[in-house]
């Protein structure tokens, strides 16, 4: 059977069971016929009605179901759909789908079909669709109220704003340009008034091209434990992620390679790195290699913690540990810390989160993907363009141009590959 738009899809879009109820969700031309054959009849639009379902090929009986009609083009595909609320055992699951599947037209949904047909029928934009990815795979409480932001769309009707903006700034260039003769059309301050209007929508993108990036809410705010041999770094990653996950040892250079750890610390993820102890020379072929890895893992650090002397500051606003506080040495510059007796870990994990908090969307923020930020730069950068020429003719070529990236921003241009890519990440219910 071909894979198309036509099709009639069917799968179970609630978590795997056993549960208490099971979803299973039939889209697509055929998806009212289907009902109609499982339970006899179809009941009034958006009612729940409990019916029981039987099996066509012979009338037996498959479950006793909550029955929702829902359709198109005001349902969650667009197109008309079912939604079977069944009891949530395996049989009962097992039996109802393979009903389903023996229907002529009706196939189990690939991953990400269901999110896929509504990006097709106008029901959810490309961020939004990127916005729900983010909220099915959510882990930390500001993850998910980003991913929110992003799925109900207040990305999507902000970029609505800016095509509306740019829209009439082009009306206004081409009546400058084609009817500059004619009387009814003031062209004395259309000009300025362009200018103005590119300006003021030039400023709104800047503020948004300096959102926060999805990836680090999603990744992790990269934390790097770095300094000399036993400075006690592993033992400072053991205490921070809650857990053995770097070998401790007294004997220098046995951290040899970057140790990765995520974390989530109040309610923000981090992904913390151990790194093999920093010194400026080396016989050993393999520590060297740690050394050369340590150094790149500081280069793409968030936060730096350094584990060394003050004036080896690997970057200014590294923050400075006197670690191993516990062994009765002579103070040192920098925040007193044991990792073994717990002195001063309460100050270095608020510090850790105060310095999160301002790399990470904050309340009520949505937070931007490399994809939206090139888009979006497109735009930037074409707006620049457009404000920074006298030439009226070359401006409206710009403005032309910006509404192209904002139909590369929305999925409206784009390319097949990149959609196959993102709706496969999906579960096949969604």
């Amino acid at each position: 059977m071909s894979q198309g738009q036509d099709d009639t899809i069917f799968a179970l879009s609630s978590g795997a069971p056993p549960a208490g109820i099971a979803v299973i969700r039939i889209s697509g031309p055929q998806a009212r016929i289907a009902l109609q054959a499982l339970a006899h009849r179809v009941p009034t639009p958006r009612t729940a009605s409990l019916a029981l379902l039987k099996d066509p090929r012979d009338g037996s009986p498959l479950d006793r179901a909550l029955l929702l009609w829902l359709p198109g083009p005001n349902s969650v595909t667009g197109e008309d759909m079912v939604e079977l609320h069944c009891h949530g055992g395996r049989a009962v699951i097992a039996a109802v789908e393979d009903a389903l599947a023996a229907m002529p037209g009706l196939r189990r949904a690939q991953a990400g079909e269901f999110t896929r047909r509504a990006f097709a029928h106008g029901r959810m934009d490309l961020n939004a669709v990127e916005g729900l990815s983010d909220l099915l795979a959510a882990e930390t409480q500001g993850q998910r109220r980003a991913a929110l932001l992003m799925a109900e769309g207040h990305f999507s009707r902000r970029i609505d704003g800016w095509r509306d903006e740019l829209l009439t700034l082009s009306a206004m260039a081409e009546a400058a340009l084609d009817f500059s003769d004619e009387d009814d059309v003031p062209d004395d301050a259309i000009e300025a008034r362009i200018g103005q209007g590119i300006a003021a929508l030039a400023r709104d993108v800047h503020v948004i091209l300096a959102a926060p990036s999805a990836e680090r809410l999603r990744d992790g705010v990269r934390v790097v434990l770095a300094g000399p041999p036993n400075a006690g770094k592993s033992t400072l990653l053991n205490a921070l992620v809650g857990r053995d996950a770097a070998i401790v040892s007294d004997i220098a250079g046995t951290t040899r390679d970057r140790i990765e750890v995520p974390a989530a610390i109040g309610g923000t993820a981090f992904l913390f790195t151990d790194t093999a102890g920093l010194r400026d020379e080396t016989n050993d072929a393999i520590e060297a290699i740690g050394i050369d890895r340590a150094h790149a893992a500081l280069e793409a650090a968030d936060i730096i913690l350094w584990l060394g002397e003050a004036d080896a500051l690997p970057r200014a606003d590294a923050i400075l540990i006197a670690a191993q506080s516990d062994r009765g040495e002579a103070a040192r510059p920098g925040l007193s810390l044991s990792a073994r007796t717990g002195e001063g870990m309460a100050v270095l994990i608020d510090t850790l989160l105060s310095r999160a908090a301002a790399l990470l969307p904050g309340e009520g923020d949505y937070a931007l993907h490399a994809r939206q930020r090139q888009q979006v730069g497109q735009l930037n950068a074409h707006l620049d363009a457009a404000a920074a020429t006298r030439d009226l003719l070359v401006a409206a070529e710009e403005l032309r141009l910006c509404r192209a990236a904002i139909d590369a921003l929305t999925g409206q241009a784009g390319t097949e590959d990149m959609l196959d890519r993102l709706f496969s990440g999906f579960c096949i219910g969604k």
